[in-house]
C-alpha cells in the first residue's frame, strides 16, 4: 500500500473517533471496506480480481504441463526457479493438486491475442495463454511474485499489452559491449515482458576479412545470444548503420567511399551512386542471416550528410536525375538505396526497419509503404504523415536515450508527465492506431564516459518505466517513487549476474604470467572494476587512434600512467581463467597479453590469446 492510502486511512479514522466523542450514542457511520490491492509486478497488474485465501509455494510443487508447447515453458520456468532460489520443481503431466503450478495454451483464447495471459492463484497457480508466448510472460509475473515471498494472494487477472513491440536498443557499433551484460540485458527485458532488442554491431565477417577491426563479436557468440533471446522470447534485431555511419565497415575499403568534389573521400559515408556499394552491404545482410533470426533488418539509414551538403556531391545529384528524371533531388538517391534494400530484405522474408531523420521531405521519391521507421528526431516530416504514407511507426524518442557520458533519460520526470508512445519528439498523437510501441536507447558517443557498470545504473530504472509505458498504464503508482519501489520489489530476473563483483580483495600483489612479472596494489572502484598501481603510476590503456574517444586498436599499449581515478581507462575486470585472471580493460574490453618484445598490449581474445595472471 502506498504512502498515500495510508493518509487516506489515517484521516477516516480520526475522523471516526470524533464522531464518537462528540456523542456516544449516536451511531457509527458506516465505512466501506477498501478493495485489496493487486499484488505488485512490474508492469502493474492494470486488471485484478481478488478472492479470499492465498497460494503457497512449496516443496512440494509441481509444474503441471501436458502439451509439447507447455512443457517447453514449463521447462525455462523450472530453470528459472532454480535459479531464483526456488529449488528443483518438476515437471509433470496429468492431474493438478493443491500447491501446483498448471501452464495451459489453449489457441482458441484468442481474446489474450498473441502475448496476453491469464493468471489465476487459489489452492493452486494456473497460467493460460493462446500462445507460448502468453504462458511466458504469465511465468514471468508468477516469477516476479514468488520473488516477495511464498504466498501469492488468491485472485484472478487478465494482462495483455497496449502496443505490440517493447524494446531497447543498444549500439555496440563502436565500443564493445560485452556478452555477459547483453545477456544480462536479455534476462531483464525478458522478466519486464519487453520484446524486442535492436543491436547495431559488427559481426566478424568470412566474407570481408578486410572490415574485421575490432569490435567485432564472433558468430558462435551471436548464436548463443540469439537462442537466449530466442528462448526468453526477445527478438534480437541487427542493425549495420547504412549509407551513412559506416566507417567500422569502410576503413579498409576506400574504393566504396563518397568522395566530395575536392576528391576528399568520407570514411563513413557509402557511396550510394556505386553498384559495388550496394553489392557489398546486401551481401553483409545475407552474412548477418547466418546468424541472427529476427525476421526485420534495421539499416538505420540516419545522418547520411550530417555536417555536409549534397551539392559537394554532385555525383549524387546525376545519379537522382538520370534514374528519377530531371525534377529529382539528391535525397531521391538517398530513398532510392533505401528502396534497394526494402526490396533486397523482402525478398529474403524480413521486414525493413529504418530510422525517421532521412526522411527530410526535399525528395519526390517516396520510402516504400511497409517500411517501419523508428522516430527519434523532429525533423519536417510529421509522424501523421508517416503514418498517412503507410509506415508503421515506433517511438524512439530522444527523451528516452541514455547516452554514455551524456545525455540521461529524465524516467522520474518521464513518468510524472506520464508519457506513453504516443508522444513523439515535435508532435503527440491522439491515438494509438498504427503506433507499433516504444524503446529506450542506448549509445555510446563519449565511449570513455562511463562504464557498462555505471551505464547499468541509469538503465534499469529506464527499462522498468518503458516497460510499463508499452505495456499497461503509464501511470500506475500516485508517485515516482512509488514506482521505482515496484522495481525493489520485484528485484532483478533469474540468472541475472552481479557484474560488479571483483574476484579479489583490494591489496598487494605480484602478477606473473610466463617469464613477465609485476608488484601492484589492487583497489576495486565505486562501479565494480579495480585499478591496478604499481610504482611508476596506474595501468592504463594509451595510444593509436581514438574513436569516440576511446584507443579501440589492437596492439595498443598498456603502461603505468598517472593515476586518475576518474580515467576509465585505468580501470580493470580481473575476469577469472583457468589457474588465475585475465585483465580485460573497462572501456576497451580487450585483455592484455606480453609481446615478444615484452610489452603489455592489448588484444581480442580470438586474434591474440590473453595472458592468464596469477596473482600471490
Amino acid at each position: 500500500m502506498n504512502e498515500g492510502s495510508l493518509m487516506r486511512r489515517h484521516s477516516r479514522l480520526v475522523g471516526a473517533l470524533a464522531v464518537l466523542a462528540l456523542s456516544l450514542a449516536a451511531p457509527a457511520p458506516a465505512v466501506a471496506a477498501e478493495e485489496p490491492a493487486a499484488p505488485v509486478t512490474v508492469p502493474a497488474l492494470a486488471d485484478w480480481t481478488p478472492a479470499s485465501g492465498s497460494y503457497h509455494y512449496g516443496t512440494r510443487t509441481r509444474l503441471v504441463a501436458d502439451g509439447a508447447t507447455e512443457r517447453r515453458v514449463a521447462g525455462t520456468l523450472a530453470d528459472d526457479l532454480r535459479a531464483a532460489g526456488h529449488g528443483r520443481v518438476p515437471v509433470v503431466p496429468g492431474g493438478a493438486r493443491a500447491g501446483d503450478i498448471v501452464i495451459d495454451v489453449q489457441p482458441s483464447r484468442t481474446s489474450l491475442g498473441a502475448e496476453g495471459y491469464e493468471l489465476r492463484a487459489g489452492k493452486r497457480l494456473s497460467v493460460t495463454a493462446a500462445t507460448d508466448t502468453g504462458a511466458f510472460y504469465g511465468t514471468r509475473t508468477l516469477l516476479q511474485l514468488l520473488a516477495q515471498g511464498d504466498r501469492v494472494p488468491a485472485g484472478r487477472t487478465v494482462d495483455v499489452p497496449r502496443y505490440k513491440e517493447r524494446g531497447v536498443g543498444v549500439c555496440a557499433c563502436y565500443i564493445h559491449v560485452s556478452m555477459p551484460w547483453l545477456e544480462n540485458l536479455v534476462r531483464e527485458m525478458a522478466y519486464h515482458r519487453l520484446n524486442q532488442l535492436l543491436l547495431e554491431l559488427k559481426v566478424k565477417s568470412d566474407t570481408h576479412p578486410e572490415a574485421n577491426t575490432w569490435g567485432y563479436y564472433t558468430k558462435d557468440e551471436i548464436r548463443r545470444l540469439v537462442a537466449l533471446g530466442e528462448r526468453y522470447h526477445v527478438e534480437i534485431i541487427p542493425e549495420i548503420n547504412s549509407p551513412g555511419h559506416m566507417d567500422p565497415w569502410l576503413e579498409n575499403r576506400p574504393d566504396l567511399q563518397l568522395t566530395d568534389s575536392d576528391g576528399n573521400r568520407q570514411p563513413s559515408r557509402l557511396d550510394i551512386t556505386r553498384p559495388e556499394s550496394f553489392t557489398y552491404y546486401t551481401s553483409l545482410i545475407d552474412e548477418y542471416a547466418q546468424v541472427f533470426t529476427a525476421t526485420s533488418w534495421h539499416m538505420g539509414a540516419d545522418e547520411y550528410m550530417l555536417g555536409s551538403d549534397f551539392a559537394k556531391y554532385p555525383q549524387i545529384l546525376k545519379y537522382a536525375r538520370d534514374t528519377y528524371g530531371p525534377d529529382a533531388t539528391p535525397q531521391d538517391a538517398f530513398i532510392d538505396f533505401v528502396n534497394r534494400v526494402h526490396a533486397y530484405t523482402a525478398g529474403k522474408g524480413k521486414r525493413l526497419r529504418i530510422w525517421n531523420d532521412g526522411l527530410t521531405g526535399a525528395n519526390t521519391v517516396q520510402v516504400a509503404a511497409g517500411t517501419t521507421v523508428e522516430h527519434w528526431l523532429n525533423v519536417a516530416t510529421k509522424p501523421s504523415r508517416l503514418l498517412a504514407q503507410g509506415h508503421p511507426l515506433m517511438n524512439a524518442a530522444y527523451a528516452l536515450y541514455l547516452v554514455r557520458g551524456g545525455f540521461h533519460s529524465d524516467t522520474e520526470g518521464l513518468y510524472d508527465q506520464r508519457w506513453d508512445p504516443r508522444s513523439f519528439e515535435g508532435e503527440k498523437l491522439a491515438s494509438r492506431e498504427g503506433i507499433t510501441g516504444a524503446k529506450i536507447s542506448l549509445w555510446p558517443d563519449n565511449g570513455r564516459g562511463e562504464t557498462e557498470n555505471e551505464v547499468a545504473v541509469a538503465l534499469w530504472p529506464a527499462l522498468r518505466h518503458i516497460a510499463q509505458a508499452t505495456w499497461g498504464d503509464p501511470h500506475p503508482d500516485d508517485t515516482y517513487g512509488a514506482f521505482v519501489a515496484r522495481g525493489t520489489a520485484v528485484g532483478h530476473a533469474p540468472g541475472w549476474r552481479d557484474l560488479t563483483r571483483v574476484p579479489v580483495a583490494d591489496g598487494s600483489y605480484t602478477f606473473q604470467t610466463g617469464g613477465r612479472s609485476f608488484t601492484a596494489e589492487v583497489a576495486r572502484t565505486a562501479d565494480g572494476y579495480v585499478t591496478v598501481r604499481t610504482a611508476d603510476g596506474c595501468l592504463e590503456v594509451r595510444g593509436g587512434k581514438l574513436t569516440l574517444n576511446v584507443p579501440l586498436q589492437p596492439g595498443v599499449e598498456a603502461a603505468p600512467r598517472t593515476c586518475d581515478p576518474a580515467n576509465t581507462l585505468q580501470r580493470w575486470q580481473l575476469e577469472p581463467a583457468a589457474g588465475g585472471h585475465r585483465l580485460v580493460n573497462a572501456i576497451t574490453r580487450m585483455a592484455v597479453s606480453v609481446s615478444d618484445d615484452g610489452r603489455f598490449v592489448q588484444y581480442p581474445p580470438d586474434r591474440r590469446t590473453p595472458a592468464v595472471w596469477h596473482l600471490s
